[in-house]
């Protein structure tokens, strides 16, 4: 996904506590640069910020940064010739989307309920779903006499 021109990541949405990989083909990459890092923090502030060497690919330059509970992810480039790649000094600042905790089963004792519970509902569901497709699938042809059983031909 590019949510700025030159500046991809390998997901839709930034979303908290997911590694995100970054790739970059920004003037950089286009002048030829050995080596480009990245410089990243969270928040208005930049908290926790970090720098870290890009791998040189075919398509840019590539890095892995784990996102944090923040509400923005914000980076900028340099080189090893310490010039910069900050968006024109406004720096490349990225929303992270919050998680829909009301989509979230929570037990009475306010834990999250386990991951063994969630797939037995899930499957429970989806036999649900798939009986009540046959129903009515099968029920109006019933009614009409318009149903007949394949036989078997052993």
């Amino acid at each position: 996904m590019e949510l700025v021109k030159n500046i991809f990541f390998n997901t839709d949405k930034l979303t908290p506590f997911i590694k995100v990989k970054i790739s970059y083909a920004g003037k950089f990459f286009e002048d030829g640069s050995q080596k480009v890092f990245i410089h990243y923090g969270f928040g208005s502030s930049w908290e926790n910020s970090n720098n870290i060497e890009m791998i040189k690919s075919n398509v840019g330059f590539q890095a892995e940064i784990e996102l944090t509970n923040s509400d923005t992810f914000n980076i900028c480039f340099y080189n090893d010739k310490n010039e910069w790649d900050n968006n024109n000094s406004k720096n490349y600042i990225f929303t992270i989307e919050k998680a829909d905790l009301s989509l979230i089963p929570i037990e009475e004792n306010n834990s999250l309920i386990s991951s063994k519970k969630l797939r037995k509902f899930y499957l429970w569901k989806k036999k649900f779903k798939i009986n009540i497709y046959k129903a009515i699938t099968f029920l109006p042809r019933l009614i009409n006499g318009k149903y007949k059983r394949k036989l078997n031909p052993n």
